[in-house]
């Protein structure tokens, strides 16, 4: 098997703070070609550095196997948050200490990506099509990653049976967690406007403070669900509260303020920013609605057996089957075919002097090629 570990190495080198473009992506094209890989790469998005439109590059790499097999897909992303300060090395020099792989993106998720990839070349061409959907925006605005990708997938007739996304979902040890579903994620911006004035003549102006303290209390108290049998119950969360105001003597002329919700499959996206807009209009305030995807649930089957056989065959444990969590682009991909998340321990992603267990990324590699081998001879009926 190719050493994951060298291949981790070489891609946390490769700085890709989101949007990533360039070299990250020229790394793993030179892993997957001399796999037998054809890698197609584009940019989408033509806005300034910095901007939710500024460009993005996405690989999609596919291993093409007999006529009319099963085709199984990786799917991930080489961007990675900005490492921030204080950490013990360069974040973006791959140091080893101990039996730790520092370095940021070892974790979430350069170091799932090299698993992948290590993990492909023990699964003979002859036994399927492998695909790899890499997108360098899934920290950031997700506009132009895995979205494009899609789009570019169905444009060109590569249509997955199954996917494996290489989130890192293991919490205290690998293997302890898959992800079978995601909830949704929606954020209000809400906006009160009102009239300036002097706090001493209330009468000559029209304060919006109370207005939105009135609409974010009603939000507050609302009980959305207790939660399904695969998910936990949906909420609601005050991320912001702003006035435009620097003077202890003055009434603002507006106020503004931001939620958050997380939602099972009780809700959409559409019917919670419905709800909402209508409290926000009672109290004479306005809402828009952003939503960032809607649940998703992959029912247990006979994907996410094959999935748990491969983690207990290398690790001994069975995996708890989840929903916890943020969101991934497994939200997108679930329009595609049945997907699942599985990857590493996240207790260090995000994180100042992210690291990863070198024995996990080896154990990682090697669950991989069993779901890969797996997937392909899983028959159709079955998935």
């Amino acid at each position: 098997m190719l050493d994951p570990l060298d291949l981790a190495k070489r891609l946390i080198a490769a700085p890709s703070v989101t949007p990533a473009t360039g070299a990250v992506f020229a790394e793993l094209e030179a892993m997957l070609a001399p796999l037998g890989f054809a890698v197609h790469r584009f940019t989408r998005g033509d806005g300034p550095e910095g901007a939710d439109e500024a460009p993005v590059e996405n690989l999609f790499a596919v291993r093409a196997g007999p006529a009319g097999s099963r085709h199984f897909a990786f799917a991930g992303h080489l961007d990675v948050v900005p490492p921030g300060e204080g950490w013990a090395s360069d974040p973006f020099e791959p140091l080893v200490r101990g039996d730790l792989l520092h370095g940021r993106g070892a974790v979430d998720m350069k170091g799932a990506i090299a698993a992948m990839v290590a993990a492909v070349a023990e699964v003979p061409q002859d036994m399927g099509t492998i695909s790899f959907i890499i997108t360098g925006d899934e920290e950031g605005p997700a506009l132009h990653g895995t979205r494009a990708l899609i789009d570019f997938m169905a444009a060109e007739g590569h249509q997955p049976d199954l996917c494996l996304v290489g989130e890192p979902t293991s919490v205290n040890r690998l293997g302890d967690m898959v992800k079978i579903g995601r909830r949704g994620s929606v954020n209000i911006f809400i906006d009160v406007a009102g009239t300036q004035g002097h706090v001493a003549y209330p009468h000559l102006a029209d304060n919006p403070l109370p207005k939105l303290v009135a609409i974010l209390s009603e939000l507050d108290a609302l009980t959305l669900d207790t939660g399904t049998k695969w998910f936990q119950p949906s909420n609601l969360e005050i991320t912001d509260i702003t006035a435009p105001n620097r003077a202890h003597n003055v009434i603002p002329a507006s106020g503004a303020a931001r939620i958050s919700i997380r939602f099972n499959d009780l809700h959409t996206g559409h019917s919670l920013s419905e709800r909402v807009m209508a409290i926000a209009e009672k109290h004479g305030g306005k809402a828009r609605p952003v939503i960032s995807g809607e649940p998703f649930l992959t029912e247990p089957g006979a994907f996410s057996k094959l999935v748990a056989a491969a983690v207990a065959a290398e690790t001994g444990l069975t995996p708890e089957l989840s929903t916890t969590g943020g969101t991934s682009d497994a939200r997108f991909l679930r329009a595609v075919c049945p997907v699942i998340e599985f990857g590493l321990c996240n207790a260090t992603m995000h994180k100042r002097d992210e690291a990863v267990a070198i024995p996990d990324l080896a154990a990682l590699a090697r669950i991989y090629a069993r779901i890969a081998s797996d997937a392909l001879v899983l028959a159709d009926t079955e998935s």
